[in-house]
């Protein structure tokens, strides 16, 4: 969780230039790959996130950054027109399937305040307050503890059939 986070950070600090969706996009996706995976590598699990073609990797965000959105990451919530649609939107980027664009709905709404109408309906059991099930409950040590908790039950109990 902590990687996530942290991650576009250091993608700052090692491009040349601004950090930016025109600045990803424009690069080269062998380049950028260099970039990601030099140490500390900025993601473990990278096939997941490729777009495919034209740009592959975590690059593709910055062309759905580009055409969907303008440029302007803050308008995938701020033109949100209700909960669902703002999972939706989310969903339009790259790596993000249904689970994670609920997650990412609801950490916005619980910690940043962006609550379009309908958006505890729209993510499900995370928009629960206090759930404990994932990043958009984590406000300190001990709550990260409580989710990396319940994701572990989840794992062992999915081992046990």
């Amino acid at each position: 969780m902590e990687k996530a986070f942290t991650s576009p950070h250091v993608l700052s600090e090692r491009l040349d230039g601004p950090f930016d969706a025109r600045t990803i996009a424009g690069y080269d996706p062998d380049a950028f790959e260099v970039i990601f995976r030099q140490p500390p590598a900025l993601r473990r699990f990278r096939a997941p996130m490729a777009g495919g073609p034209p740009l592959a990797g975590e690059g593709a965000g910055a062309l759905v950054m580009l055409d969907r959105f303008d440029s302007d990451a803050a308008s995938v919530w701020t033109g949100a027109t209700s909960g669902a649609d703002l999972v939706r939107r989310i969903g339009i980027l790259p790596g993000f399937g249904e689970q994670k664009a609920k997650i990412f709905a609801a950490l916005l709404a619980k910690q940043f305040d962006v609550r379009p109408n309908g958006w505890r309906e729209a993510t499900g059991d995370h928009g629960v307050d206090g759930s404990r099930r994932s990043i958009a409950d984590v406000v300190d040590a001990d709550s990260r503890k409580a989710v990396r908790a319940y994701k572990q039950q989840v794992k062992e109990a999915a081992k046990s059939g």
